[in-house]
């Protein structure tokens, strides 16, 4: 896989590393806060977007699945079907191409039921899910498992559309 950005110094590297992780966490953090002001709503989306650009320097498929997945976690949180969807789709190409672990598969799989969630698709809500549980199924790491069943139990039901 081709970076993102060509870097050479071992300490750059490193950092890049340090920012995409520090800025992954505490995109989580808001995410898993109850009421956001429209300030926090918006770090929290640049927050994403930076943590995925800096696994874009410095890591592999998988963290850049990840990223991916983290960013349509964010939108689905804001109410936000189509740049959730878009971010849940890149996940699931990240994965297939690079034939990464069932674990970002099955993230994959369970952003893009969220996102059809909130847009309102509930045939295409309830497919993810069943591809979300195949997947997940088939993580070998039980406490990873759990925690996928964990967070896949948290995909709302499909909005009614107006």
């Amino acid at each position: 896989m081709r970076k993102e950005n060509c870097m050479t110094s071992k300490s750059e590297a490193e950092w890049h590393r340090r920012m995409a992780a520090r800025l992954f966490n505490s995109t989580w953090d808001l995410v898993l806060k109850k009421r956001r002001t429209k300030e926090e709503s918006n770090t929290m989306i640049h927050m994403a977007h930076a943590s995925r650009y800096h696994w874009g320097v410095v890591g592999g498929p998988e963290q850049l699945a990840i990223g991916e997945w983290q960013i349509s976690r964010v939108y689905a949180a804001l109410g936000r079907p189509e740049p959730s969807l878009y971010h849940a789709e890149r996940c699931l190409e990240i994965c297939e191409a690079h034939k990464v672990g069932y674990f970002p598969f099955a993230y994959a799989y369970e952003a893009l039921a969220r996102a059809f969630a909130i847009a309102g698709k509930s045939r295409e809500r309830a497919a993810c899910l069943k591809l979300a549980r195949l997947a997940g199924a088939k993580i070998h790491e039980k406490d990873d498992r759990e925690l996928f069943v964990k967070d896949l139990r948290t995909v709302p039901p499909a909005r009614r559309r107006r």
